[in-house]
Formats: C-alpha cells, sequence, structure tokens
C-alpha cells in the first residue's frame, strides 16, 4: 500500500520543510519491509477565491483529482477524533492487510476540508482541541506515519 498525503499550502524552505523531510525519510527506511509502498507528498496552493465557501470548494476540487480510485482517506479535522498512535498503526495496517492500493492522508487549508471530503474520510483525526499552522500539522502528521511504522516493526521508538 502507497501512503499519500495531500495538503494545501507549500512548507518553503527552512526547519520545517527539512523536519518534514527526515520524517518522511525515516517512515521510507521502514516502508518497504512493513509491505508500504513508499510515501509521497503532494503540495496543493491555496485557493485565492474571495470568500471561504469558495476557497473550500476549490480546494476540495484540486484534492480530489489526486485522490487513487479504491483509496482510503484519513482527513485531518479539529472536528476528528483524539486517537493514539497505536490505532493510526493499526488502521493503516488492517488497511494494507486488506490489500488498499492507497491510503490518503489529506490536510486542508485554513477554512478547512469540505463537507464532501470530510464525509469521504472512513478515519477523521484531530491533534487536540488547539488551533495548528498547516506546517506543524503536516510535521505532526509525518511523525505519526513514521511513529506507526515503529510500532508495526516492533522498533523501540514508540514507547507508550
Amino acid at each position: 500500500m502507497r501512503l499519500l498525503v495531500i495538503a494545501i499550502g507549500r512548507l518553503k524552505q527552512g526547519p520545517e520543510r527539512e523536519l518534514a523531510e527526515r520524517y518522511r525519510e525515516r517512515f521510507e527506511s521502514l516502508s518497504r519491509k512493513l509491505g508500504f509502498r513508499g510515501l509521497d507528498i503532494h503540495e496543493i496552493p491555496e485557493s485565492r477565491h474571495a470568500d471561504a465557501a469558495g476557497r473550500i470548494a476549490e480546494e476540495a476540487q484540486a484534492m480530489t483529482a489526486h485522490i487513487p480510485d479504491g483509496a482510503m482517506v484519513l482527513a485531518l479535522d479539529e472536528r476528528g477524533d483524539n486517537l493514539d498512535s497505536t490505532t493510526i498503526a493499526r488502521h493503516l495496517e488492517r488497511w494494507r492487510d486488506d490489500s488498499v492500493p492507497c491510503a490518503v492522508l489529506l490536510i486542508g487549508g485554513a477554512d478547512g476540508l469540505s463537507t464532501e471530503l470530510s464525509r469521504r474520510a472512513k478515519v477523521r483525526l484531530a491533534f487536540g482541541k488547539a488551533t495548528w499552522p498547516h506546517q506543524i500539522v503536516r510535521i505532526l502528521l509525518l511523525e505519526q506515519i513514521y511513529r506507526a511504522g515503529t510500532i508495526l516493526s516492533g522498533h523501540p521508538y514508540h514507547r507508550a
């Protein structure tokens, strides 16, 4: 199973991009042994539409265009569930074992995800009630993907 992060917004060069890339590379080093076919990140520019509804609709259309057929969708959503790392790992493990071709992890823009994309998600994940910049959310998500890999491999990185 391939993992694909689709994120609204681009990470500029600097420490945030470096840390995000470090977690992506760490997962990549574990992924083949665990039956995953890698982790790709697709950045979509933020919509410049004048109102929030228009921005959400444009971003949803752009995100949807990159979701492969048969993909399982996990959406970052402030109204989602606060899942522990082991539960996230078990979702990825189950999808992999069910021969899902791709798991797509969505990070919406400042206005959030469209209702349609949120409904399409099999899992809606929140990183608490706090509001986080999208750069930090991407780093948190990539760290959790790496942590899921370490949990599935029995690596000591995850000590719960």
